[in-house]
Parts: structure tokens; C-alpha cells; sequence
């Protein structure tokens, strides 16, 4: 199976955005010209848990050989043709045991990282190059620890892998959200409402910053600051007031919090990076706000334009710079590997592409900077000081 150079496998991990393909591509049409054999891991982690060790096993839903045929019909669209999964090794349930594992492995919690280890063995891969986010890569980490040779790229729409700028989906996210606002400024208009959109992020607040700073939003509330729903509603209120057409816009991350709360979810349930699903939090934003605006409206209560925008930001065609990033990105990562170079990231740093160690993933978390970016009281972002900041303003950091 291996190439001249050897064996290098791909894997894409956690939520899928714009950009997942062209990555691909880009690592697979170079390495193949340069006599490389490219493996394409399928649904992430996860292919590497389920995989047979048995040459006659079907193990074709756990990885296939790439092709430049396979990845150019692959690279001008948004997802990802490997699939996907919030898999992570180190610790699988019980219940999510492989079945030729069960016997095996018969804790409620098991690590799987040594039948990783023996199925890259397996399949004769010699450089790893995992494309996700904090979750994903973080499980790259203990690849490398581990011994295994990783390159990683960084993915999400959140913007909020530390050590780099820039991460896969998040111009197009940001891009999404942008047109979704203004169209639905129709009928938030027409009624003449208040209009709140629920939007990804966790515990990072770019994807709300970005679109309101471009003026898709009069304000936005984000997790890294608990807000008061009072000053929320009054703001608003007073943008609607000056609008001609009577209405004003919120746009409100997934993991925002009410002063003295904590995050909203949906159940009790956790994926197996220990996260569970955010949402509610546009809902109860938008009845609080309903009772509220009767106090700035002479006693009459106003309506609310209440929606999420949610995997609409995350589904279609990855726009230029989610076309032109993962194209670089995955060049870097062969630059890499070409000079037997492993255990880096591969990154953007004030507008330059470059390459960190990989495990500043598990060394830090990256969030917006309230104090310099985020105007508390008027609950927006700061538009002042952009004097040598990066293209995206507010994700550059001191490594």
C-alpha cells in the first residue's frame, strides 16, 4: 500500500465546516505527487477505534486510499467526504465499544489509545495529520506524546484554538451569519420587533463579535461576559427607537450567560470530550426581552424575532478564505512532513503562515479579550485601537 515516501493518514474530527474538503485536497494532491500514499481515516477518531486487524476484514468504513480523483470532486465543497465524529479514544463508553472490543475492554470508561497506536501500526501510516478543533487536536497531543508522528490542522468556526489566528469555517461562519442577519432584517423591520439570533460558541464569543462588529447586529452578548438582561433590554429598546424602521437586532452566543446563571442545555447528557449540548439560551433571552420592553414602551409590550441560526452558518460552499486558508494549510503541513518535521500545528500569526508546537492546544484557552475588544456597558465590541491587529481584529495572541 505505501508509496515511495511512505504512508500518510488524514482524519477529520468534531463539527464539520466549509474548508474540511479543500484541506484534504490540498495535503492529498502534494503528497501523492511527491510519492507519498495517502490514507483518508473516515468519521474521525472514530475509524481508528472500529478498525479490524485482519487483511481480510471490510475495514471500508473506516478509512479508503485517496485519490486525486476522489479529493478534486471532494475540494470545491463545504463538509467533510471523510465524515465525522466527537470521538475521543482516551475515553469510550461502554455502550460505544466496538464489537470485537467488548470482550476486551469492560470498564464504563475505557481508553482506546493502544488500539490506536496498533491500527496506525496496521495500516503502515507514518505521519498523522488530524484537521479539528480543541477536542480533536487535543486527542493529537496524546498521539504525539504517544510517539506517533502528528501534523495538525486547525479547524472550527468558534475561532478558538489557541496559538493561531485563524481556524477552518470561521470566515465562512462569520460570512453565513452576516446574510442571514440582514435578510431577516425584513421581517424584523416590517413588524417592527426586536430580533435575537442565537448563533455557535461556546465558550468563545468570535462568532458573535465578528458579525455584529461588521454591522450585521446592534449588540451582541457573549460567554466571557455574564450580562444583565435589564441593560440588554433597554440598549435595544433605544436602538429601536432611533431606527427609522423601528426595529434592532441581538445577536447572542450559545454559551452566554445572565449575571448571577450559568449556561443553558439542552439535557444532561455529555459527548465524549465531556461537553454538553448547548441550547435554549436565544429562547429565554427572547421572553425575558419581551417582558422587559413594555418599560421603554409606554406600558405596550414588543414582539420578538426569535431564531436560531445554528448549522446554517456551518452547511454549503466554503467561501475565498475558507477556500484559500486550507489550500496553504495543508501545503504547510506537507512542508512539514517533506522535512521530516512533526509534533507542530500549523498556523496563521498576524497575517503569516507559519507553525507552532502542537500542544499549545492543551495549554491554554482562546477567548475574546473583554477589556480591549468588548464595550461591557453598551454590550458590543469595542471600534477603536485596530492599528496593527490581524485581518479578524480580535484572535491574535503572544504564544
Amino acid at each position: 500500500m505505501a508509496g515511495k515516501k511512505g504512508v500518510i493518514g488524514i482524519l477529520t474530527g468534531g463539527g464539520d465546516v466549509p474548508g474540511l474538503n479543500p484541506a484534504i485536497r490540498a495535503v492529498t494532491i502534494r503528497a501523492l505527487r511527491e510519492g507519498w500514499t495517502v490514507i483518508g481515516i473516515r468519521r474521525g477518531w472514530a475509524g481508528l477505534i472500529d478498525i479490524v486487524r485482519d487483511k481480510k476484514a471490510d475495514n471500508s468504513n473506516n478509512f479508503q486510499v485517496l485519490t486525486e480523483e476522489v479529493v478534486n470532486k471532494a475540494g470545491r465543497t463545504g463538509g467533510t467526504f471523510l465524515h465525522t465524529s466527537r470521538t475521543n479514544p482516551s475515553r469510550v463508553k461502554r455502550d460505544r465499544l466496538p464489537p470485537h472490543l467488548q470482550e476486551k475492554y469492560t470498564g464504563e470508561v475505557n481508553d482506546l489509545t493502544p488500539e490506536v497506536l496498533q491500527n496506525l501500526s496496521f495500516l503502515g501510516i507514518d505521519y498523522l495529520v488530524p484537521i479539528g478543533g480543541d477536542d480533536t487536536l487535543s486527542y493529537g497531543v496524546r498521539m504525539f506524546q504517544e510517539g506517533v508522528k502528528v501534523v495538525a490542522i486547525p479547524k472550527t468556526m468558534d475561532n478558538d484554538v489557541p496559538g493561531t489566528d485563524y481556524c477552518i469555517g470561521f470566515s465562512t461562519c462569520v460570512t453565513r451569519t452576516i446574510e442571514m442577519a440582514n435578510s431577516l432584517r425584513t421581517v424584523a423591520g416590517s413588524h417592527e420587533r426586536l430580533m435575537v439570533l442565537e448563533v455557535f460558541g461556546r465558550y468563545a464569543g468570535f462568532t458573535a463579535m465578528l458579525p455584529t462588529m461588521a454591522g450585521a447586529a446592534n449588540r451582541c452578548v457573549i460567554p466571557e461576559h455574564k450580562f444583565e438582561i435589564e441593560k440588554l433590554a433597554e440598549l435595544l429598546m433605544l436602538d429601536r427607537r432611533y431606527n427609522p424602521s423601528k426595529y434592532s437586532v441581538v445577536l447572542v452566543s450559545e454559551g452566554s450567560m445572565f449575571k448571577g446563571g450559568e449556561m443553558i442545555f439542552e439535557d444532561k447528557t455529555t459527548d465524549a470530550f465531556g461537553h454538553a449540548k448547548l441550547g435554549g439560551i436565544g429562547d429565554l433571552v427572547s421572553a425575558r426581552l419581551k417582558e422587559l420592553t413594555a418599560q421603554h414602551n409606554n406600558g405596550r409590550m414588543v414582539d420578538i424575532v426569535n431564531q436560531k441560526l445554528g448549522y446554517l452558518t456551518r452547511c454549503g460552499d466554503p467561501d475565498a478564505i475558507d477556500s484559500i486558508v486550507p489550500m496553504a494549510y495543508g501545503n504547510l503541513a506537507l512542508d512539514l512532513i517533506l522535512k521530516s518535521i512533526h509534533g507542530r500545528m500549523v498556523v496563521l500569526k498576524n497575517g503569516r503562515y507559519d507553525n507552532i508546537p502542537i500542544d499549545i492546544v492543551t495549554s491554554r484557552k482562546k477567548t475574546v479579550n473583554v477589556e480591549r475588544f468588548y464595550n461591557s456597558e453598551r454590550l458590543r465590541p469595542n471600534f477603536e485601537s485596530f492599528e496593527m491587529t490581524p485581518l479578524f481584529i480580535m484572535t491574535s495572541e503572544s504564544i
